[in-house]
């Protein structure tokens, strides 16, 4: 405290601080503006790249444009984040030595801090890293109908850490992104109703095959429709040989969780077609045969038979 009071201290501390100036002030205002300059690069090439990302998506059909551009705008600000996080890093510590101070025990302050964090939040990290890359791998989007970890309904919202299934019976489902075992998105790109279509053993399978064939054409040439189905109807043949009933397999594909009212609509156009070329769909009944090309045994009921069984 003496020295404050002495005419060589002030000296010598004048002498150290003009010293200072000129010799490290100017490296930290040229540090200063270049991470000015470049945080402000940065942020010019992540704008850049979202206009470009996005006019690529809108000027590809086969994407769903809004949804693109959500996955877009959430990837360059994640991005652009962690850019940001390492550019002020770089710049404190840089500054820190221009001051004199020595940076390695802050780092390796820093790295024990951190490692006790991460011990204690590996679950929240691993949320993070691992809705990162459901993010960046494009698996589920909001809109899509997807099964997580067993349990079916709409994607609501995709966030880093959770991700908020609503089921077919609107109960909210929150999901850990860490915790999810199993995505299966119902809604990716394009979508398909499969239809096993049985029918009785005595009907002609080429007949039916062909039937459906016609249903399909049909409903997709039928103006309501024929902007939701992608491809025409696919027959793929008979299937298999059911107890009761021959099993014909068929797929049409449609837009992006299109395929339900698609599939109600066939079916409903389907049967109509059978009922009128009466063709037998199978249900649960017995049918007695004399033999292969002899007809059923047919039982009717008159009036007198009635009264009979009524004494």
């Amino acid at each position: 405290m003496e020295n404050i009071f002495k005419v060589t201290f002030w000296q010598e501390f004048v002498d150290s601080a003009v010293t200072w100036i000129v010799s490290e002030l100017p490296g930290i205002l040229i540090l200063t503006v270049i991470i000015f300059i470049a945080f402000k690069m940065v942020r010019f090439s992540f704008k850049k790249m979202r206009k470009v990302l996005s006019s690529r998506a809108e000027k590809n059909s086969n994407v769903d444009t809004e949804e693109s551009v959500k996955r877009i705008n959430t990837l360059t600000s994640i991005l652009h984040m962690i850019i940001k996080i390492i550019l002020w890093a770089v710049y404190l510590m840089m500054i820190l030595q221009k001051f004199g101070i020595n940076i390695a025990p802050i780092l390796a302050s820093a790295g024990i801090i951190g490692l006790a964090v991460g011990f204690g939040a590996q679950e929240l990290v691993r949320d993070f890293i691992s809705g990162f890359f459901i993010i960046l791998e494009n698996q589920v989007r909001t809109g899509d109908i997807a099964i997580l970890n067993g349990t079916a309904g709409q994607v609501e919202k995709v966030e880093l850490r959770t991700i908020t299934l609503r089921d077919f019976s609107g109960v909210v489902h929150i999901f850990q992104n860490g915790k999810i075992n199993n995505v299966s998105n119902m809604t990716k790109d394009w979508s398909a109703m499969v239809f096993d279509i049985g029918v009785a053993y005595k009907e002609n399978p080429q007949l039916v095959m062909d039937v459906m064939k016609q249903i399909g054409d049909e409903l997709r040439d039928d103006p309501a429709f024929k902007d939701i189905i992608l491809e025409p109807i696919e027959i793929f043949g008979l299937d298999k040989f059911a107890d009761s009933a021959i099993v014909i397999k068929a797929r049409l594909k449609t837009k992006p969780s299109m395929q339900w009212s698609i599939g109600r609509e066939y079916r409903k156009r389907l049967k109509d077609a059978f009922d009128a070329r009466n063709i037998e769909i199978p249900f649960p009944h017995t049918t007695i045969y004399w033999g292969e090309k002899i007809n059923p045994l047919k039982l009717e009921m008159n009036d007198q038979l009635l009264t009979t069984l009524d004494k």
